[in-house]
């Protein structure tokens, strides 16, 4: 999430009306927009490889992968153009199980998503392991995971909702997987992370840690 523009506050029809009509993406923070940041060829890749990697298993099935385009609500049915909490984001891969629903008819802000991904990138990493999971797991009743995907090194962290609570694991070797039970997924590391390079370690740091 980058910096938010000059006016002080948009009702959500003014954002949804400025998205809809700008070639430049936002996301919407209780009144408060914030443009989006353009990504590295190291989040391209990642995400490109999540993609194939998560729609390739779901062809054929009640489940589908939405591309970074699709908006997705966190918050309660806006009818009023008063101040509400309510999120509007654009996350990195999108699942959405059984018929999608919509915040309005033109069908480009989702309520339903089942699993969202995230690939957290330095100036948005803080945002997207805390407010902005704390909104989707707040709102979207729906939501059964949460995955956060490192672009620095192999890393993938996934949160299962539990009935007590929600679940962590993660792997951090190119060999690992990360299993998705509730829509039948893994993640193969290699595969998420295929032609990536990641930034060398300092030996310095290295070192502390042995």
């Amino acid at each position: 999430m980058g910096l938010p523009q000059s006016i002080p506050y948009y009702t959500v029809e003014q954002y949804l009306d400025l998205e809809r009509s700008g070639e430049e993406r936002h996301e919407y923070l209780d009144g408060s927009i914030y443009a989006m940041a353009g990504e590295s060829l190291q989040h391209s890749r990642i995400c490109t490889n999540l993609a194939r990697v998560v729609s390739t298993q779901l062809i054929g099935r009640s489940c589908e992968a939405l591309s970074p385009n699709m908006k997705v609500r966190s918050g309660a049915t806006i009818k009023q153009k008063r101040r509400q909490s309510v999120m509007f984001s654009y996350a990195d891969l999108v699942v959405v199980c059984g018929e999608p629903r919509f915040h309005d008819k033109n069908r480009d802000v989702l309520l339903n998503p089942s699993v969202i991904v995230e690939v957290l990138s330095p100036s948005t990493e803080a945002f997207d392991r805390g407010e902005k999971f704390l909104r989707y797991r707040t709102w979207i009743d729906t939501l059964t995971d949460y995955v956060m995907v490192s672009q620095t090194m192999p890393l993938i962290e996934h949160y299962s909702r539990r009935e007590d609570g929600w679940l962590l694991t993660a792997a951090s070797e190119l060999s690992g997987t990360i299993l998705i039970p509730s829509i039948d997924c893994q993640l193969r590391l290699s595969e998420v992370y295929d032609r990536v390079e990641f930034p060398p370690v300092d030996e310095g740091e290295a070192e502390s840690e042995n």
